[in-house]
């Protein structure tokens, strides 16, 4: 099994990604710029956290028109799973991989802490090894988390059960809390918090841990692996 984390000029978590696959879940990760063309041989595509293109028009906006994102989209069409975290959310929605908008915080500064947040839906290929309404620990880092969609959107992400995550204390002013979607086939997730950054307890929490094993678990019963 080989999961594929695609590093953009400005990329800070992708080996944070590669410590979560391989030394917490116990698979292989591979580094793939963002300048290829090509996914075929993964099992699942990660996207980082960071700062691609130093975030100088609205984040992720540029890295949406990066050489490797045809062939992201081409992977999500196909089902097979992908992730995106923090800037790697911000990507998804550029990419229109995932519906709405990342806003500058609501009191337009940047918030670096730990956040409590509850699992909403734990029937997704990233969430079967959460309990449903579990409450969890994860890092948030982000000046631009503020989630926003339209009326008509959050209806639609309510009925088809794709909110994900939800913060019990909205840090950022999301719509309704949010602070992960998945997209209506359930194989793609955009996520604020870091789950990378809690698998081991030194960190302050392993609720991230789940997460990766919930992937693993899934791309195995799907049949996606490749070696």
């Amino acid at each position: 099994m080989k999961f594929a984390v695609v590093a953009f000029p400005g990329s800070n978590c992708e080996m944070d990604l590669v410590y979560a696959i391989e030394d917490v879940v116990k698979e292989q990760a591979e580094l793939v710029p963002s300048t290829a063309t090509y996914l075929n041989d993964y099992s699942a595509v990660l996207l980082p956290g960071g700062f691609s293109y130093g975030d100088y028009l609205r984040s992720g906006a540029i890295a949406q028109l990066a050489p490797i994102m045809p062939a992201v989209k081409r992977f999500a069409a196909a089902g097979k799973p992908v992730l995106g975290i923090c800037n790697g959310f911000q990507i998804l929605t550029e990419a229109r991989l995932l519906p709405g908008s990342l806003q500058r915080n609501q009191e337009s500064k940047f918030v670096c802490k730990v956040a409590d947040l509850v699992v909403t839906n734990n029937q997704t290929l990233f969430t079967t090894n959460y309990q449903a309404q579990q409450t969890i620990q994860l890092p948030i880092a982000h000046g631009d988390g503020n989630y926003y969609c339209d009326p008509i959107t959050l209806a639609e992400l309510r009925k088809n059960n794709q909110i994900i995550f939800t913060y019990q204390n909205n840090p950022n002013g999301s719509v309704a809390a949010i602070a992960g979607i998945s997209n209506r086939q359930g194989n793609v997730l955009g996520m604020m918090p870091h789950p990378e950054r809690a698998v081991e307890a030194i960190l302050g929490s392993t609720s991230g841990r789940e997460l990766f094993s919930s992937l693993v678990n899934s791309v195995r019963k799907r049949g996606l692996i490749h070696e």
